[in-house]
């Protein structure tokens, strides 16, 4: 593969050649509170796993609502808890509110509206779900789930939905479409894996929070198997690619074939155009 095509990629995900946490952390807290203030909203929302994804873009946020109300203007930060039922790593969840600080923590069970989901959906519709893929679709249904809890109080609080999307999770389309994938305002966009631990780590979120081993925790029957299980590929060499390192020929492969194979859930629903007309 051309070092060309590497590099097109990567800046079509917002990665940048050079990365200094304290400048990107203070340009994406002023982010947040410009934007906060032009949307003329008043609430960040913020799902809370647990995971440093949540737990970075956290600590931003509430990094500008503080400012803002420094400044004079009204602006709170809610961390939702969106558990499926019991979580299973409910102690690290509780660990990363404890360092966020929020104003508000709501906790939203969505077990019942899931599970309610999917009934639903086998009533007519049994025979079109793979039984080997059932606990994967509930997944995606978890994650929507989730989402229509943020927008829920977001809607009652003038807020805007923080989304957690980052440049390493793009790049392998590790995202519910219209689920996880959808929010108002992307803090970490264009960070690979590694520079969003820098910055959690420089606005002093503990490491074993930091470090982490990352989990969707969205299959019942495989809770907190390990993205990079998921992947086939290491993050090492998924931010490596990112960021114009070298990485080996079957990693290059594995990520090429999943960034190719994915680009609808990076793109705005299609519509008509003179283009598609012979």
């Amino acid at each position: 593969m051309s070092p060309w095509l590497q590099h097109a990629i990567s800046r079509t995900l917002g990665v940048t050649t050079d990365f200094d946490e304290a400048l990107e952390v203070r340009r994406r807290i002023d982010f947040l509170g410009h934007y906060l203030r032009q949307a003329s909203c008043r609430t960040f929302v913020l799902g809370s796993s647990g995971g440093v994804n949540s737990l970075a873009a956290g600590l931003l946020a509430q990094a500008a609502v503080s400012e803002l109300r420094a400044d004079g203007y009204d602006a709170q930060f809610i961390a939702v808890r969106l558990p499926y039922g019991v979580q299973a790593d409910e102690r690290d969840a509780q660990k990363s509110l404890g360092v966020l600080g929020p104003d508000r923590v709501v906790t939203i069970d969505i077990k019942p509206a899931a599970d309610a989901m999917l009934e639903a959906v086998m009533v007519e519709g049994e025979d079109l779900v793979e039984p080997a893929r059932k606990h994967f679709h509930l997944g995606n249904i978890k994650a929507r789930q989730r989402m229509v809890a943020q927008y829920a109080l977001a809607g009652s609080t003038r807020g805007l939905v923080i989304g957690t999307d980052q440049a390493a999770e793009a790049l392998m389309e590790f995202f519910t479409k219209f689920g996880d994938g959808a929010a108002d305002i992307l803090p970490l966009a264009g960070l690979t894996k590694r520079r969003v631990r820098a910055i959690a780590k420089h606005m002093g979120a503990p490491s074993e929070l930091v470090f982490k081993v990352p989990t969707a925790d969205l299959e019942s029957d495989a809770p907190l198997r390990p993205d990079e299980e998921v992947y086939g590929v290491t993050y090492d060499d998924i931010d490596g690619f990112l960021e114009g390192k070298a990485v080996t020929e079957p990693a290059r492969q594995r990520i090429l074939k999943t960034y190719w194979a994915s680009g609808h859930k990076r793109a705005l629903p299609v519509v008509p155009t003179d283009k598609l007309v012979k």
